[in-house]
C-alpha cells in the first residue's frame, strides 16, 4: 500500500500512538509520502525520522496514493482536503487529541483500526461539499468547503444586510452579523453552535442559518442541495469577511457570490462499526447526565 501522510503539531499525549503508527506502516511494507512540515516537526519534538519515499508541500505536489491519513483534528482534516481535493483520495482522521466527527479515530482505538485498514474491513463515506463562484478566486484555486460557507461583519459594531436568492428568486434580507451555509457534514460544526439543525452526512440539503439575527422570527432554513444560493452583501464600512471552512479573505460589498453543491465528494474513511449516532452521543455528550 502507499500512502500520504498530513498533520500538524500535536501534544506529548500523542508522541507513542504517532510511533505505534509508522512502526505498523513500517512492518507492513507501506510506501509513505510525507507532508515536509509534518516531517519536520516529528523530527524535531517527537523523535521520528520516519522513512520515506517523497515529500510534498503543494496540493499539486501529492502524488498518486491509496489513503491519505490525517494526523491530527478536525481543523487538520478540512486542511487535507484542500491537498485532496477532486482526486478521490479516501481520508483517514487520526485524531491526536479528542474526539472529532470528522478525525473519529481516537488515539485508543488506533491499533486495531490499523488493522481493519489493512485488511480491508472498513467503509468509505462520500462527503459533499460547497463551491463558491466569483468574479474572482477570492481564496486561491480551491474554492470549496467540506463544512461550510460564511459571511460575516468586518467590525464589532454593525450588522450586515445579507439578500439571499434561491435559483435566482428571492428568499429573504437577513440583517445578521452574518450567514452561515452549511452542508450535512458541517452541520455538527459552526451552524451547530449558532442553533442549525443537525443532519445526518448522508443528506441532500444546504443549511442557511443567520447569525444572530435582527429578527427572531428568522430560522434556520434547509433546502435541496440542487439549488443555488446567491448572496448580495451590504455592509457599512464597504467591505465584509468570507470564510470557506478555516479560510477566510476580506470581500468587497460589491461582489457577488454564488454557492452550490460541488461536482465531486470527499471521501472519507470509517470503521465498520462507527455509527453517526454513537460519534453525536459521544461528542455532544447526550446521556452524560446520570437523571437520564
Amino acid at each position: 500500500m502507499e500512502v500520504a501522510i498530513f498533520g500538524k503539531s500535536f501534544g506529548e499525549v500523542f508522541f507513542n500512538n504517532c510511533h505505534q503508527l509508522f512502526d505498523y506502516l513500517y512492518e507492513k511494507g507501506t510506501k509513505i509520502h510525507i507532508y515536509r512540515p509534518f516531517y519536520d516537526f516529528l523530527l524535531k519534538k517527537v523523535n521520528i525520522k520516519p522513512e520515506v519515499a517523497g515529500f510534498f508541500d503543494e496540493p499539486d505536489e501529492l502524488p498518486s496514493v491509496d489513503m491519505l491519513f490525517s494526523i491530527g483534528g478536525d481543523g487538520t482534516f478540512l486542511q487535507a482536503v484542500t491537498f485532496v481535493q477532486s482526486a478521490g483520495v479516501p481520508i483517514v482522521g487520526i485524531n491526536s487529541g479528542r474526539l472529532g466527527f470528522l478525525a473519529d479515530i481516537s488515539r485508543d482505538e488506533l491499533p486495531v483500526a490499523l488493522e481493519e485498514i489493512d485488511s480491508g474491513e472498513y467503509k468509505i463515506k462520500d462527503l459533499s461539499l460547497l463551491e463558491l463562484t466569483t468574479p474572482k478566486n477570492l481564496v486561491g484555486d480551491f474554492n470549496y468547503a467540506l463544512n461550510e460557507f460564511a459571511v460575516h461583519k468586518q467590525d464589532s459594531s454593525s450588522m450586515i444586510t445579507i439578500h439571499t436568492y434561491l435559483n435566482n428568486e428571492y428568499l429573504n434580507s437577513y440583517w445578521a452579523d452574518g450567514l452561515i451555509v452549511s452542508t450535512p457534514t458541517g452541520s455538527t460544526a459552526y451552524s451547530l453552535s449558532v442553533g442549525g439543525p443537525i443532519m445526518h452526512p448522508s443528506s441532500q440539503g444546504i443549511i442557511i442559518t443567520p447569525i444572530a439575527p435582527h429578527n427572531l422570527t428568522v430560522r434556520p432554513l434547509v433546502v435541496p442541495d440542487e439549488m443555488e444560493l446567491t448572496l448580495k452583501v451590504e455592509a457599512r464600512g464597504g467591505k465584509f469577511l468570507a470564510s470557506l471552512d478555516s479560510r477566510s479573505v476580506v470581500v468587497d460589498e460589491s461582489t457577488e457570490l454564488k454557492i452550490r453543491k460541488a461536482g465531486f465528494s470527499v471521501r472519507m474513511v470509517e470503521r465498520s462499526n462507527q455509527s453517526f449516532y454513537s460519534t453525536l452521543r459521544n461528542k455532544l455528550m447526550w446521556g452524560a447526565d446520570r437523571r437520564n
